[in-house]
């Protein structure tokens, strides 16, 4: 399967053009036909200015530069579609190994060439770009994609940072074993990539990050190789690993790591369950996620979210909860879970062929990147943001943000646009909303149109005390709000951090921290 060069996903698995027009009915006032896909051969990009030595992995080949031009966010779908590839790296290099990474970045600080880490391509926050004037290297790490060694008897495994999530999966399936960490993007991103910006997962509670399953990291930086101890957890001082989770390719290239794995699950089971309003849903889900239970999937969908995907057309609130374990049955745990949500005006679905509410869902999930690519042809806007907050603030948070992004919406586009809801994870001390907006744009200012939403719904979420992002990480559009949400003496700290692992500031300049 062909990955594609300006959207989401694989070249079959886009969105036909009547398709896009029959989607375009959502939004009233779009054009009458998509937008043409350009070639990837036909986009105009600038000479490169790279002559790196023979002996290292680096090509400047047309097509594989515009394919790493960009992350997949809205903005980027946008910016791809009309070719405005300006910015494109001026070579690709791909590492087979771990000196090959070490000579790539001697050779890029010597030379002053920027370099930024490149997994699967599926930044949405300008993680995997570079604004600057600077020469730059994208520096993909996918050839570096094994399983190098597992241990049975601690259930962990040493993986390489480029392995993809299927590629990563299929080698440890045969060992009965897995990872269990399937963000949206499990086909299209890596190992590494959830490293570096802490990706959510699988897990709507207790293991919702990647953090818990690292056991340790290995990193080349600039000016040496970081490696930590294998260990089941330690108070000895501040934690290495803990530096570059979530460092986004600033401070070093995650390279390989070992990982905590789990029995691959012999059972699992699921339901659905319906509210009349948030309100009654989010006690609901506040009571389930504070029981001690742990389902494995626990996401609550507002009406509009419910919706969109298919899983309700009547104006209800859809949980939807998962359980699942390795060598024991689960039928026991849903139904005290299916119990909970019921003493909170939760009302069950019967169980039916195809999943029901709970199986519209998932097909939804999975197929939603498309069907943004598609409406984005249509010149829609179609973009998402998520948060976190405590249950104390959840109803108000709800409330404000459909409020003022809705309201916000009205008057970037001049007309009311959908802004729909649900909880992708949860804890026992709060939820992760994740909000999607779509509305009609206008041809050829779509993506200024977005910034001024994306800026209001960063005001809303500052002020009400919420995080930026939950799982997106920061990147570079993200920058303003974790500028405002960081302390100030950890900014300092991380400022000096960049400054002697990166002494001539050649990785990922501008992401966490201005360049020194």
């Amino acid at each position: 399967m062909t990955r594609s060069w300006w959207g989401w996903g694989t070249v079959d698995r886009a969105l036909p053009d009547d398709e896009c027009v029959a989607l375009a009915g959502l939004v009233p006032g779009l054009p009458d036909r998509p937008r043409p896909v350009p070639r990837a051969a036909d986009v105009v990009l600038p000479p490169s200015r790279l002559a790196a030595p023979p002996s290292l992995p680096v090509t400047t080949d047309h097509d594989v530069r515009v394919a790493h031009a960009y992350g997949k966010a809205y903005r980027d779908v946008v910016r791809a579609l009309a070719g405005e590839l300006d910015g494109a790296p001026d070579g690709v290099a791909f590492p087979a190994a771990e000196r090959e990474v070490v000579d790539l970045l001697d050779w890029a600080a010597s030379a002053g060439v920027v370099v930024v880490p490149f997994g699967g391509g599926s930044s949405v926050v300008g993680g995997v770009e570079y604004r600057g004037d600077r020469p730059w290297l994208s520096l993909d790490l996918t050839r570096l994609d094994q399983v190098l060694e597992i241990d049975r008897v601690s259930r962990a495994a040493r993986i390489q940072a480029g392995a993809l999530g299927p590629v990563l999966e299929e080698q440890l399936r045969p060992h009965g074993l897995t990872l269990r960490h399937f963000p949206q993007s499990f086909e299209f991103s890596t190992l590494g990539g959830w490293l570096a910006t802490r990706a959510g997962g699988h897990y709507a509670t207790l293991h919702t990050h990647i953090d818990d399953f690292v056991e340790s990291m290995r990193v080349v930086t600039p000016v040496g190789v970081s490696e930590s101890w294998r260990l089941p957890g330690s108070g000895a001082g501040p934690s290495p690993d803990r530096l570059f989770l979530g460092s986004e390719g600033t401070l070093g290239v995650i390279t390989e790591a070992w990982m905590r794995l789990q029995d691959r699950p012999r059972h699992t089971a699921s339901a659905s369950v319906r509210f009349p309003d948030m309100t009654a849903a989010t006690g609901a889900v506040r009571v389930i996620a504070q029981s001690g239970l742990n389902p494995a999937n626990c996401r609550l969908l507002d009406p509009g979210e419910a919706a969109l995907s298919g899983a309700s057309t009547a104006g209800e609130c859809v949980l939807v909860l998962g359980v699942e374990s390795a060598d024991r049955p689960v039928e026991g745990r849903l139904a005290e879970l299916v119990d909970l949500a019921r003493d909170h005006g939760g009302v069950p679905d019967v169980p039916r062929e195809g999943g029901g509410a709970a199986g519209a869902w998932r097909s939804a999930f999975l197929r939603m990147p498309y069907v943004r690519d598609g409406l984005a042809r249509m010149s829609a806007i179609v973009e998402t943001f998520e948060t976190a907050c405590t249950w104390d603030r959840a109803d108000e948070l709800y409330a404000i943000v459909q409020a003022e992004i809705g309201a916000a919406v009205e008057k970037v586009t001049g007309a009311p646009g959908l802004v729909n809801c649900r909880f992708t994870h949860v804890y026992p001390d709060g939820p992760a909303p994740y909000f999607t907006v779509i509305a009609a744009g206008r041809p050829g200012a779509e993506v200024a149109m977005w910034d001024d939403v994306k800026a209001a719904a960063m005001e809303v979420l500052g002020r009400l005390g919420a995080t930026v992002t939950h799982h997106h990480a920061v990147g570079r559009d993200h920058r303003p709000g974790y500028d405002r949400q960081r302390p100030e003496p950890f900014a300092l700290a991380l400022r000096a951090a960049k400054a002697a692992l990166d002494p001539a500031g050649i990785l990922n300049p501008g992401v966490l921290v201005d360049p020194v």
